[in-house]
């Protein structure tokens, strides 16, 4: 009875260990991308990947930076580079997060936004409709998560401001926004949080105040 609870303990702190290396590795690439390095923090994302193949946070982050670099980028050749890597590691975050994880879904989102962002002519009609899509979907599933209501609001803004439309009916699900990151509790330190201080930005730059 002793060797068997001797061996079930050694298997836990096993555990307890790996885990620990794991959520250590995952601060250490958070604080390197809150250091303004994101390329050293999706190089580390990226190890940590392949040494947890079933982890989701791991490729999501890597896919994270690349989709938020491809904002910035206005040559072609390297768009489609960056956004090809967020692609790939996208597709394992889906994978071993589930096709129901709404953090996975709007990062997609910002994905097929970040196309449109760069050309909208060739890419809008293309990608539009899945992007509304997919935040309609992530609503369903986490109506309050913070994120979702951002994201979701953020675009049907845009959306209204090209085609013509009043974007201040969107203000509301920003203020929303705003209220659910200020009572937040994240699953863990080194899940999806935070975006306040983006909301507020674009609250103060659409809705006057």
């Amino acid at each position: 009875m002793k060797t068997i609870i001797y061996i079930t303990l050694l298997f836990v702190g096993f555990a307890t260990q790996a885990q620990s290396k794991y959520e250590m590795g995952m601060q250490n690439a958070l604080e390197l991308w809150r250091a303004d390095k994101p390329q050293e923090a999706a190089n580390l994302f990226e190890r940590i990947g392949a040494a947890e193949p079933t982890e989701w946070l791991p490729p999501f982050y890597t896919s994270q930076i690349n989709v938020f670099k491809a904002f910035n980028e206005k040559d072609k050749a390297k768009i489609t580079a960056t956004l090809n890597k967020a692609q790939e590691f996208l597709n394992l975050a889906k994978t071993n997060g589930g096709g129901s994880n709404p953090e996975v879904m709007i990062l997609e989102a910002q994905y097929y936004t970040a196309w449109i962002a760069f050309d909208g002519q060739q890419y809008g009609m293309q990608y539009a409709g899945k992007v509304a899509e997919l935040y309609k979907k992530a609503a369903a599933i986490s109506p309050d998560n913070p994120r979702v209501v951002m994201g979701k609001a953020e675009w049907d803004m845009g959306s209204a401001a090209y085609f013509g439309g009043d974007a201040s009916i969107y203000c509301k699900d920003i203020k929303r926004a705003i209220e659910l990151y200020k009572t937040e509790v994240p699953e863990s330190s080194i899940h999806p949080s935070g975006g306040e201080e983006h909301a507020q930005d674009v609250l103060a730059r659409n809705c006057g105040k």
